[in-house]
């Protein structure tokens, strides 16, 4: 059988940060789906954590995991959502990894003494771990590699000379650069600006990558005379010069793109047999759908790190995704758990019609979680825990149902008396912090007769999860006999996945993470209970 000849697109970023390259990778990768090709994504990030694991979510927002236990940067959920795909450990490097791979290899001696350098020895095992990501699926036609930061950071530069590399590796016609630089738009005088692009372009060029295509981006559309301008002084066709304006909705960034012909341009430069139009039909009625949201639902989404709203991206996604499918616009209310106390509570989750507490780590912020869990069990209102959102829920039901005084997580009291939430039973005190938790996919049994059941409609699921302590099964049955019913359970353990209450209308919390699962035109079961819920909710107290 012939050998598949890999080819790969590279997506890199100039003149300023967060301008979007995840969305635009995504939205190339959506196209070329929907062209027939099988994509596979990358994003190779700069900074020297191994993973951003350890890294506080006001430092760069949500970690991700993929289905195979990758504490990743939260693009991948960009990737996993818009291409609608599942990723693996293979789509996340880091300089952190690559460098510690590369030191390693030497104190073993694998490089037979010879000088270690960032020029070969860092760049090839990048090149490497790049084609490891083309072949981690055997279908895979196209791997889109994002390179994090901006085009003349230090710590970017081996990453750059990697793929600078790789065109000389493996052909023109098999290697696509994609370059997103800034075109600001002076108010002052009404005019577009293309000297930073010109700038970052030269920079890009010195470095040995002429870019194939430049993404434009702008709060308006770039004219067809500052693009033909940008061609000229960039060294590009004018067809390859492309206007990507601020979108109120991210899925119609793809619609854009294809109306620019970038998938046409991509498939004739990498010689790609495929369909010759991506049908985005799906999308089309989707970005429809949400214009014409007419009616509203209320979700407090309470949390520590709200005031990083990307530190919830994928849960307030989740949420959204739930609100499309029933028409209704999720207004999320950011609530910190930290100005939450019982003398505020019914002020700041007023007009809520749904509640939700997501995960996190640490003992800040955790009473004024359980504030609102109490506040929601009390008075029915319908409520979604996730993760440590789980844990606070059954810490708060100890404590107020079972009159377990001072119960608590050993995260948060070591010496508490009564510990419902314990470490995992094969860990312990001191242990290192990074990758060791509970990561990824695992069973989970859902029990007959159950809301779980009615929302799933399967007796087994697979659910990613990242945490490091888990429900103590020692007061499981205090808690049935209270009215708590376990109605997730994983298999292999007996270890709680999934509670929820018998008379509460939607009270439901997961040990795990299934916003991580949540699809734009599939919401997850979880979510749209809670949507559904929280409209129900909302209809009765008009």
């Amino acid at each position: 059988m012939e050998k598949k000849q890999m080819k790969f697109i590279f997506v890199t970023g100039g003149v300023v940060s967060s301008l979007g390259k995840g969305i635009s990778a995504a939205s190339i990768g959506r196209l070329l789906k929907r062209r027939g090709l099988n994509i596979f994504s990358m994003k190779l990030d700069p900074y020297l954590n191994v993973d951003p694991g350890t890294m506080s979510p006001y430092q760069h927002g949500e970690v991700y995991v993929t289905k195979d236990g990758a504490e990743t940067d939260l693009d991948l959920g960009h990737y996993e959502r818009i291409i609608n795909t599942n990723l693996t450990k293979e789509s996340s490097v880091t300089s952190g990894r690559v460098y510690s791979t590369v030191i390693d290899n030497e104190r073993k001696g694998k490089y037979l003494g010879a000088t270690i350098q960032i020029i070969p020895h860092i760049t090839n095992e990048i090149k490497k771990r790049i084609v490891e990501g083309f072949k981690a699926k055997s279908d895979t036609d196209i791997c889109i590699v994002e390179i994090g930061g901006t085009v003349g950071d230090i710590e970017s530069l081996p990453f750059l000379e990697a793929i600078r590399q790789m065109r000389r590796d493996y052909g023109y016609e098999n290697t696509f650069f994609v370059h997103n630089t800034l075109v600001p738009h002076l108010n002052t005088t009404d005019e577009i600006k293309t000297k930073p692009t010109q700038h970052s372009v030269k920079e890009l060029t010195g470095l040995g990558i002429q870019p194939d295509c430049l993404l434009l981006r702008c709060e308006k559309r770039v004219d067809v005379a500052s693009r033909e301008k940008v061609a000229l002084f960039c060294n590009l066709q004018k067809d390859a010069v492309i206007s990507v304006e601020d979108e109120k909705i991210i899925y119609e960034v793809a619609l854009n793109l294809q109306r620019q012909h970038v998938d046409d341009l991509i498939v004739n430069h990498l010689r790609l047999t495929c369909a010759p139009k991506a049908n985005m039909d799906d999308r089309i009625k989707l970005i429809d759908v949400i214009k014409n949201l007419k009616k509203e639902v209320n979700i407090a989404l309470v949390g520590k790190y709200v005031s990083l709203h990307d530190a919830y991206i994928s849960v307030a996604e989740s949420l959204k995704f739930a609100g499309y499918s029933t028409k209704h616009k999720v207004n999320i209310m950011w609530v910190d758990s930290e100005k939450l106390n019982d003398e505020n509570c019914s002020e700041l989750l007023k007009g809520a019609d749904g509640i939700v507490v997501p995960g996190g780590f640490g003992n800040r912020g955790i009473e004024g979680k359980i504030c609102a869990i109490r506040y929601a069990r009390i008075n029915k209102i319908p409520f979604l825990g996730l993760c440590l959102g789980m844990q606070c829920s059954l810490i708060e039901m100890a404590q107020d149902v079972l009159n377990l005084k001072g119960a608590n997580s050993t995260e948060f009291d070591a010496d508490t008396k009564f510990k419902i939430i314990d470490y995992l039973p094969d860990q312990y005190k001191g242990i290192k912090m990074g990758g060791t938790m509970r990561l990824g996919d695992y069973d989970c049994d859902i029990q007959p007769d159950t809301k779980a059941y009615s929302l799933y409609k399967m007796d087994h699921i697979k659910e990613r999860h990242r945490h490091r302590y888990e429900f103590n099964n020692e007061f499981k049955k205090s808690f049935e006999d209270t009215g708590v019913v376990f109605s997730g359970i994983n298999p292999q353990t007996n270890l709680c996945e999934l509670i929820e209450l018998k008379d509460h209308p939607f009270f439901m919390a997961s040990q795990f993470h299934p916003e991580f699962q949540s699809r734009p035109l599939k919401p997850h079961p979880l979510f749209l209970g809670l949507i559904k819920a929280s409209i129900i909710y909302e209809e009765e107290h008009e």
